[in-house]
């Protein structure tokens, strides 16, 4: 039965004393916020989160913090599964088409100081679903503004003079030491250009290469 103050029951206590080490964010990808905190609240769905933060910038807890929310599902960051027992899920209203209202960011950049300080929580440790499970999702999405927060130090980017010449690795190489799981190459650079280059198209380029290797050297990677 859920806390009368955490409206979903959908959760758990986390596996093996695992404590959250990662927050993965998520677009709603539903119609409305309504329909969202429905689902994210049915015994019957199975899903939810932590935090659900509204177009309106209003955040609603749904879940402890410290018992393991049922939002990331299959995948795995920096060689490590069960991701619902190492992190914190927040969903932020919008159907995955849109930009996020300048109200959710506001809000957003309020809440993630405040996890990342309760458990310890690295930018390194604020990743999107699709960087866990790049083979199945796309939230938050290439309208997801991680520069953004990149520059509060509430992410990571890659550093733009850092590494400026060519790395004798490949791609795949560079994306395993960032965190990316095992997945078919078209996926995996699919999700890379999601978070760090959303405007681009094709057959892997330089600028992958580039960026990849500016993330790859950094202390935060």
């Amino acid at each position: 039965m859920a806390d009368p103050g955490f409206p979903s029951p959908n959760y758990g206590p986390r596996r093996d004393g695992a404590a959250p080490e990662l927050i993965v964010l998520h677009y709603t990808g539903m119609a409305d916020c309504d329909a969202a905190l429905a689902r994210l609240c049915d015994p019957q769905a199975e899903v939810s989160a932590h935090w659900l933060i509204r177009a309106d910038g209003s955040v609603t807890a749904l879940v402890p913090e410290a018992m393991r929310a049922w939002h990331a599902g299959r995948g795995e960051w920096q060689g490590r599964g069960d991701v619902n027992s190492r992190s914190i899920g927040i969903e932020i209203d919008n159907p995955g088409d849109r930009p996020f209202t300048e109200p959710q960011m506001a809000a957003l950049e309020r809440l993630l100081p405040e996890i990342m300080a309760r458990w310890s929580i690295p930018a390194s440790g604020v990743i999107g679903h699709s960087d866990m499970a790049p083979d199945r999702k796309r939230d938050p999405g290439p309208r997801f503004d991680w520069l953004r927060l990149a520059r509060q130090g509430l992410a990571i980017w890659p550093d733009p003079v850092a590494a400026a010449g060519p790395s004798p690795q490949p791609l795949a190489t560079l994306l395993d030491r960032i965190g990316y799981p095992a997945a078919p190459a078209d996926a995996r650079l699919a999700a890379f250009r999601l978070r760090f280059r959303p405007w681009a198209r094709g057959p892997e380029a330089a600028g992958d290469h580039l960026a990849a290797t500016r993330l790859a050297a950094s202390p935060l990677a």
